[in-house]
């Protein structure tokens, strides 16, 4: 019998992993906190009319990529491939912008049907901040100011941050009929693919990777000469906002994003750190999507970033360290009264907040050392023969070279032994 596998680009998560994980996502959790952003959680499926109307039908997520398929009661329904328009469809049906503006993140899996490679996958997992409600360009920057701020609690080094401004959805109107007419004139050093997209998205040209369709695009005509004065001065107030919070910048007018629902302010934070691969986050503002989805006109900006990616920059770095880590670990000499006593020991080590593990099972004292440096553990507490008949413990740790030490132990941990533990412990 054939072994059933995990599908293709869709992959576990094990143990020594997750840990680093859990890690990352507390100082994604923590950092949106302090900008006053609360976590929203919506459903991995929804009905595909919603990313129809939001990202757009001629796109290459809803053509390509969905995983979409009909229910039993003949509902079309679609696993999420990004969370925006989910959001913003929670929104509206529990009246979260009736007369309020919201701060939102969210974190979960996605999906798309896509050809896996590193730092792509068909199952892969988003961190998003969503602002709704704010118009002025003040938002726009401390959004960035947010991202800028989570490379600096991950201790990352080396991203660049770029901008642009798509202008307002009627901008972009008149300047994709002349698009249009220049890629035309050029249609043969056209791709398959941007030949398509010249019919249904044309800006999506830009991110083509076609050595003869970038020559193209080097030449094509300037989204900002079709801006309107309006426009340009919301994009210097963003630029004018990031020089003086000190945040670096390039400006680069070839960044469209891909989604339908975006208008103004685009930005990416990008890396040549993992090849091809080399945005981290995207984000911009899409001031025409909450009425697109039925509701009243209503601004909002937000960003995405995969966490997938992320992870493989904190490596990188060298600043990945586990959520979680042991902290006691408790040998005994196996007989019923010292594994009972290290049972009682470990439930008043955790209720101080330090997690512990007891070795149960066989093995020699020597063995249980080495299991107990395997497992990371800050220090190892003893129980042995001598241990139970003299109400003592003794005290290892394992990562200080510091000695060994016997503390008094009956049945209850003495303040002595207490802050011994949280001396020699990592917290």
């Amino acid at each position: 019998m054939n072994k059933i596998q995990s599908i293709r680009g869709m992959n576990d998560l094990l143990p020594v992993e997750s840990s680093f994980w859990e890690h990352v996502e507390q100082v994604l959790a923590r950092v949106a906190g302090l900008y006053g952003y609360q976590e929203i959680r919506t459903p991995i499926i929804e009905h595909t009319a919603l990313f129809e109307r939001s990202i757009g039908e001629a796109t290459d997520i809803v053509e390509k990529e969905m995983y979409t398929f009909t229910d039993k009661g003949g509902d079309s329904l679609t696993m999420r491939p990004e969370n925006t328009a989910s959001v913003i469809r929670a929104g509206l049906e529990h009246g979260l912008f009736h007369h309020q503006n919201q701060k939102l993140w969210y974190l979960g899996p996605m999906f798309r049907h896509e050809r896996p490679q590193k730092g792509r996958y068909r199952q892969f997992h988003q961190f998003g901040c969503e602002a709704i409600g704010w118009e002025g360009p003040q938002i726009d920057a401390e959004l960035i100011q947010l991202t800028a701020r989570l490379w600096k609690h991950l201790c990352l080094k080396g991203l660049v941050l770029e901008i642009n401004t798509i202008g307002t959805s009627r901008e972009r109107w008149v300047y994709r009929e002349h698009l249009v007419k220049y890629f035309n004139t050029h249609i043969d050093q056209l791709d398959e693919d941007s030949r398509r997209r010249l019919i249904s998205n044309p800006l999506r040209i830009f991110d083509s990777k076609v050595g003869t369709t970038q020559a193209v695009v080097t030449d094509a005509p300037q989204l900002q000469a079709f801006l309107s004065d309006e426009s340009r001065k919301h994009f210097d107030a963003v630029c004018e906002q990031l020089v003086r919070d000190g945040i670096e910048y390039r400006i680069n007018p070839r960044l469209v994003r891909g989604l339908d629902y975006y208008s103004l302010t685009v930005f990416e934070w990008v890396t040549d750190q993992l090849g091809a691969q080399n945005a981290v986050l995207a984000g911009g503002r899409y001031d025409g999507l909450v009425e697109q989805l039925g509701g009243k006109p209503t601004p909002g900006i937000g960003f995405a970033m995969g966490i997938e990616r992320l992870l493989e920059l904190v490596r990188l770095s060298g600043s990945a360290t586990p959520a979680y880590r042991v902290q006691v670990y408790i040998i005994n000499d196996n007989t019923s009264v010292a594994i009972n006593m290290a049972s009682a020991l470990a439930e008043q080590v955790r209720d101080k907040g330090l997690n512990a593990l007891v070795h149960f099972g066989a093995g020699s004292i020597k063995s249980q050392f080495k299991k107990a440096d395997q497992s990371g553990a800050d220090i190892a507490i003893v129980i042995g023969e001598d241990e139970v008949s003299s109400n003592l413990v003794t005290i290892k740790p394992l990562r200080t070279g510091q000695p060994q030490a016997q503390l008094p132990y009956s049945g209850e941990m003495s303040p002595e032994l207490l802050s011994t533990l949280l001396k020699l412990t990592v917290q």
